[in-house]
């Protein structure tokens, strides 16, 4: 192993050379003061090229960190994702332009307010690694090794000592958010056990700062939650102790009330409660079971081998609905393939808004059932109660243009100024005083059919040439020939799940799907490889920009490929 002199000696000898010679830093050299290693893994090839990665490893003798605050996966999780965001702030400190393209660059990813388990940061009792890109200095394409000499041996040594050295963190930001996290995270776990599907701390800020940010709305209008007392529980946390909020019960809830009261805001949290969120962001206390799955209508998506028959049968020319293909779906096709889909890997909870629904999908009315004999689709209306007896799926809709969903609800929640109002006895007094002539209903919800994927039918390469996997922003992920569309994919909050939900589909082509498993079997495999063993077993080589995902939104990837094939059911 070098020693950072040998490193200070070298990038002093590459100084005006071709950009290539830069190759000849990679690998692992020790500093001193403070102690640790810094590991040069990849060099880029030019300064305009993805900028290089290395990785930092400090030993814990000197970090110092106290072992309770990462004690657990929870309080792992929550420590790493508290020295990410400290790092990436004081990063842009350091970070300057030294040069052509990305000549200085030191960085991490930009992360939201949600927490997730990342690659980024790695905390053990041994050691704390970091992982970092850097943009190595040159003008034009010729070294320049004194700036480069700068960035890794003084301000590397600099940024280790002012973001990973505990001695110099504020412990109580520290330890606030670890407990947080815990907190929220203990919620979750007690829902089940109190046959709740969500809980909504009072006091929660749910409304945004504007329709593009993800910050808390501030100023003299917020309006803070307040729990009805009807639906009012407690949680015994074990950090802060006493939480008081609504809880969401298990079987079919309605979200109702007038346009801008908040319904919708309600249903937003709710999407993302399925996360963790930092201190400070409002929805700290917003817990959802973390089987919920948003379902909308996606016009224009592709489906391939879904039974759609729970809601889609009798169509013209007797096309099969057990076997689905197109490449094109109707809005109320693709929200039937999309519920579908859902359940067959395991949703326990729906989340639908009537604004991204379609309309023939949800509701269909006494005079258009008279009126229209012939009918292929069986409205969610008809199926909603049976989805919860039959498998045990609740449903949380917001519905504000159709009263005939209150026969079906078990909950109705009024949204008046943002605040919640139980208004579930008046709406029964309603259906009483106002009752609607009762179609002729299913007996049952329908099978759930579980497709085997043929793995042949995925590639990332594009030709012959080598995997290419890109990601630009939440709207989707460029596998290979084709872009994979996420735009409709709600409950993705991270640029770097997409990343990791792109090398996902290959691990699982490579193993499980090869062994004809399943779908649902495949993603359980996956996600417990990850769990275990880490998201660097998705990369042949350390990185730092991959984030934790939900076993939905693999299967929604996967789901979108165009090339995909389905084995024949047997």
């Amino acid at each position: 192993m070098r020693r950072k002199q040998h490193l200070e000696e070298l990038l002093k000898s590459l100084e005006g050379r071709g950009y290539p010679a830069y190759k000849s830093i990679k690998g692992e050299y020790q500093f001193s003061n403070p102690n640790f290693l810094l590991l040069i893994d990849k060099v880029q090839s030019d300064p305009f090229a993805p900028p290089s990665k290395i990785r930092i490893r400090i030993p814990q003798t000197v970090a110092q960190f106290p072992s309770h605050l990462y004690s657990s996966p929870i309080r792992n999780i929550a420590l790493c994702d508290y020295l990410h965001r400290q790092a990436v702030e004081k990063l842009k400190q350091f970070s300057q332009r030294r040069g052509s393209g990305k000549s200085g660059l030191i960085a991490m990813a930009n992360i939201g307010q949600e927490v997730l388990r990342r690659s980024s940061i790695l905390i053990d009792s041994q050691w704390l690694e970091v992982r970092l890109v850097v943009g190595l200095p040159a003008s034009g394409r010729r070294i320049l090794g004194f700036e480069a000499l700068e960035l890794l041996c003084e301000d590397i040594p600099e940024i280790v000592k002012e973001c990973f050295l505990y001695k110099f963190l504020n412990p109580r930001q520290v330890t606030l958010h670890v407990e947080t996290v815990e907190d929220a995270e203990y919620i979750r776990q007690q829902l089940p056990h109190r046959k709740l599907v969500a809980f909504v701390a009072n006091g929660a800020i749910l409304p945004r700062d504007s329709g593009v940010s993800s910050l808390p709305l501030q100023g003299e209008e917020v309006v803070k939650f307040q729990s009805p007392p009807s639906l009012e529980v407690e949680f015994e946390c074990p950090n802060r102790g006493k939480i008081r909020g609504m809880g969401i019960p298990e079987g079919v809830t309605l979200i109702v009330g007038g346009g801008y009261h908040g319904k919708s805001t309600l249903l937003r949290a709710l999407e993302l409660g399925v996360y963790n969120h930092i201190p400070g962001d409002g929805r700290e206390f917003v817990v959802t079971i973390p089987t919920a799955v948003k379902i909308r209508a996606e016009d224009g998506r592709s489906i391939t081998g879904v039974d759609i028959s729970p809601f889609i049968n009798n169509l013209p020319q007797g096309k099969s609905t057990t076997n689905f293909h197109t490449a094109n779906a109707s809005g109320s096709t693709s929200q039937s393939a999309n519920i579908i889909e859902a359940l067959e890997v395991g949703c326990r909870l729906l989340l639908i808004d009537e604004d991204t629904s379609a309309t023939n999908f949800m509701i269909r009315d006494a005079r258009m059932r008279q009126l229209v004999a012939r009918e292929p689709i069986t409205p969610f209306i008809d199926k909603i109660r049976l989805l919860y007896r039959d498998y045990g799926v609740s449903t949380i809709l917001v519905m504000g243009g159709s009263g005939d969903y209150l026969d079906v609800a078990d909950l109705v929640i009024a949204m008046d100024c943002f605040q919640p109002v139980d208004v579930t006895e008046k709406a029964k007094q309603i259906v009483r005083q106002l009752p609607l002539p009762q179609p002729s209903l299913p007996s049952h919800f329908g099978k759930i059919t579980h497709r085997i994927i043929n793995p042949d039918s995925i590639s990332a390469r594009r030709g012959r040439k080598e995997v290419k996997i890109q990601v630009r922003d939440l709207t989707g992920i460029e596998f290979g020939e084709e872009k994979i569309d996420l735009s409709c994919v709600e409950q993705l909050v991270d640029t770097c799940q997409l990343r990791a939900i792109a090398l996902a589909i290959l691990y699982a082509q490579e193993t499980y799907l090869r062994q004809r498993k399943p779908l649902a079997e495949v993603l359980e495999a996956v996600m417990k490889d990850i769990q275990t063993r880490g998201l660097d077993i998705l990369t042949d080589t350390p990185q730092g920009d991959l984030a934790m995902f939900r076993s939905f939104e693999l299967a929604a990837a996967i789901n979108r490929l165009r090339s995909l094939e389905v084995f024949s059911p047997q």
